[in-house]
């Protein structure tokens, strides 16, 4: 029989200010039952990405205005502290250091990897520490823009390296951090497959491996992560599809997430609209195909699994919606949970457990 948690979850929907929307949708969660209920609208423009500080204590989104922090109240309910202009262009996504004392900002529009100083104590935004520029070109070909776009930037477990995902040219580059001041430069260049268009990247929680989901080629490349020499050390195990070849054409690989106990790890194509569930080897780090199937809704955004590792989430951009779903590992399938919820141009979702 299994034991319900009774513990309480809140989620963040961040979203695109247009039509209905305004901002971040609070939701509570219930992850027995695998539902959400929407309880209030929280006002910022254009919250397109944004994450939970690790003490549980602050929330941190991307603005118009550059980034915005905000006080976790007892019940979830978000409360503004400060905005901070990010050095440049508006940013894509967001992530924060294990120790809460720097945010890092990725830049798709003018390729900036921007490091912000963060005040513990109150959450506020203190100012910039050090922003880097990407320069270079990609393959020129038709389909997509060879310029450099960072699409993602995350610490490595060890919290020595910043991983840059470059999805215009082809790179994860690799910044080597001062943990006093923040201040980067550049180590290393993790290669990817030409034209594979890197999208997004996840380390398990153990930190030995990474993920890379690569958003043009439809692929998540696996590797084996350590630090040798006082320098980052990739090596490369795997690539393995996340669509049917015949699809390649109409299928882009969109978002990843790796389940709360890390024996999953999930990815969502838009144009095939699907979403696919993969077996982490413990061991080995590699993937094997557990699920994959269309889901009811277009251009997913965001998946995000429930902290009862069987419900998820799917954030559909283009027709308003909030699919939820259960999964079930041994029968390799999974069904939708109740209604979509509605809610316009969702793109990023944060989960919180309330204290």
């Amino acid at each position: 029989m299994k034991v319900m948690s009774k513990d309480k979850y809140v989620a963040y929907v961040g979203t695109y200010t247009h039509e209905n929307s305004i901002g971040i949708h609070l939701y509570d969660l219930d992850e027995g039952k695998g539902t959400m209920v929407e309880r209030k609208v929280i006002p910022i423009n254009n919250a397109s990405y944004l994450v939970v500080a690790n003490s549980g204590k602050y929330l941190y989104s991307i603005a118009d205005e550059g980034v915005q922090s905000f006080r976790i109240l007892e019940d979830g309910d978000l409360e503004p502290i400060n905005k901070a202009w990010i050095g440049g262009m508006r940013g894509c996504f967001v992530d924060v250091s294990k120790d809460d004392r720097f945010l890092f900002v990725g830049g798709y529009h003018d390729a900036r990897v921007t490091v912000m100083n963060l005040n513990p104590e109150d959450g506020s935004i203190v100012g910039i520490a050090d922003g880097v520029f990407h320069k270079g070109m990609g393959r020129c070909i038709a389909e997509r823009s060879s310029r450099p776009h960072v699409n993602c930037v995350r610490l490595t477990p060890d919290q020595k390296y910043v991983c840059a995902v470059d999805g215009g040219l082809d790179q994860v580059k690799l910044y080597h951090m001062d943990p006093e001041t923040g201040k980067i430069h550049n180590t290393d260049i993790l290669r990817c497959q030409i034209d594979s268009a890197p999208k997004s990247m996840r380390f398990s929680d153990d930190g030995r491996f990474a993920y890379v989901l690569c958003e043009l080629l439809n692929c998540v490349n696996v590797y084996r992560y350590e630090e040798r020499n006082g320098e980052p050390e990739f090596e490369f195990l795997q690539e393995i599809t996340t669509t049917d070849p015949k699809d390649d054409d109409i299928c882009s690989a969109t978002a990843m997430t790796i389940t709360p106990d890390g024996k999953h790890l999930y990815v969502v194509n838009a144009g095939v609209n699907s979403a696919v569930i993969y077996d982490i080897d413990p061991e080995t780090g590699m993937l094997t195909l557990n699920c994959n199937s269309k889901i009811s809704g277009e251009f997913p955004k965001a998946v995000r699994v429930f902290p009862d590792n069987e419900h998820f989430m799917t954030l559909n951009h283009e027709n308003n919606e909030i699919c939820i779903f259960k999964m079930n590992y041994e029968e390799h399938y999974f069904l939708m949970q109740g209604k979509p919820l509605t809610v316009d141009k969702p793109n990023c979702v944060a989960l919180h457990r309330l204290s």
